[in-house]
C-alpha cells in the first residue's frame, strides 16, 4: 500500500474513532439528563402575575402638589369711581364757560362725567373734581352715546377726514366709528355735533395735558350725583 492511502486510511480511522468517542459520550450524557428531575419552567404568566399583583405606591402629597396644573392669576377688582369732592360753582356752568381747580386733588385714577341733559363735562383725579366745562354734543339725528368708554387714543392735531377736514384738536378717542371729545368746536347755543363731545380749547387741551389711554369715561343723561356717590 503506497503512502497516500496509508495516509488517506489512517486519517479514515482516526474520523471513525472520533465519532465512535463522541456516540459514546452522547449516550453517557443522555443517560445522566433521563436520571435527574427536570428543572421547574418559569412562564411568562407567573412573572407578569407577580408584577401585577405587586401593590402600586401612592404619590406623595408633595408629588402632587408639584404635578397638580398652577391655578390662574385672579384679577383685582376694580373699585367703584366715588366722589370726594365737587367744586363750588354757583349756579348752572354757562355755554363758554369752564372751571379748573386741581388745588388739593390727590394722585389717583382719572375719570371724566358728562351729562347729556345738564351738557356739563367734569373730570375728576382720585375722586376729586379738578374741572367742569359746559360742552357741545350730538343731535337726536346724530346722538352722543351714552355708557362708559375708555380713552382709545390720543390725538393733538387731528384732522377729521370725515367732516370735511374740520380741525379737532386735542382729541381723546372714544370709540373707533368717529366719537370723541376734542376742541375746535365752537361751544354756544344752537350749535351740535355729530355725536361728538366738543370742548372750549383752554380747558380741553389741559384735560388732554393729563389724560391717557384706558381712562374712563362715563356718558349718562339725567343723572346727578352728590359727595359719597359711586359712579361705574
Amino acid at each position: 500500500m503506497n503512502s497516500a492511502y496509508k495516509w488517506i486510511g489512517a486519517a479514515t480511522a482516526a474520523v471513525v474513532l472520533f465519532f465512535t468517542s463522541a456516540g459514546v459520550t452522547g449516550a453517557i450524557l443522555d443517560a445522566r439528563e433521563a436520571q435527574a428531575p427536570a428543572a421547574p419552567r418559569i412562564q411568562a404568566d407567573d412573572v407578569l402575575g407577580d408584577a401585577l399583583a405587586m401593590p402600586t405606591k401612592a404619590p406623595s402629597p408633595a408629588v402632587e402638589a408639584a404635578v397638580a396644573p398652577a391655578s390662574a392669576p385672579v384679577a383685582p377688582k376694580e373699585q367703584p369711581f366715588v366722589i370726594k369732592r365737587i367744586l363750588p360753582i354757583d349756579g348752572p356752568i354757562k355755554y363758554g364757560e369752564w372751571h379748573w381747580d386741581p388745588e388739593g386733588a390727590p394722585d389717583g385714577p382719572l375719570v371724566i362725567t358728562v351729562d347729556l341733559d345738564a351738557r356739563v363735562l367734569s373730570v375728576f383725579r382720585g375722586g376729586y373734581e379738578i374741572g367742569a366745562t359746559a360742552v357741545m354734543l350730538g343731535t337726536q339725528e346724530h346722538p352722543t352715546p351714552l355708557g362708559t368708554f375708555p380713552i382709545l387714543s390720543k390725538e393733538r392735531h387731528n384732522i377729521s377726514e370725515k367732516y370735511n377736514n374740520a380741525p379737532m384738536p386735542w382729541t381723546l378717542r372714544l370709540t373707533w366709528d368717529g366719537v370723541a371729545i376734542h376742541g375746535g368746536a365752537e361751544v354756544e347755543r344752537g350749535y351740535a355735533s355729530h355725536g361728538c363731545i366738543g370742548a372750549p380749547n383752554d380747558f380741553i387741551s389741559k384735560v388732554y395735558a393729563i389724560a391717557k389711554k384706558g381712562d374712563k369715561v362715563i356718558i349718562t343723561r339725567g343723572k346727578t350725583a352728590g359727595l359719597g356717590d359711586r359712579l361705574t
